[in-house]
């Protein structure tokens, strides 16, 4: 599981989890979900990714 930072377009930040970075940066980018957060903050780049074994404490 990864926790993951990207900053948007407007200069704000979103943090995620995902188990597969490269793919849900990707899914922001392309703009998969018109409610969401970073949809009209697009394009969004990747600024901190750190992998955790244990998912809970990925979330915490």
């Amino acid at each position: 599981m990864f926790v993951y930072v990207i900053q948007c377009s407007d200069k704000s930040y979103y943090v995620g989890v995902t188990n597969d970075v490269e793919r849900r940066v990707a899914e922001h980018n392309f703009g998969n979900d018109i409610k969401s957060y970073t949809y009209n903050k697009r394009p969004v780049t990747i600024k901190f990714c750190e992998q955790f074994s244990d998912p809970i404490q990925a979330i915490i």
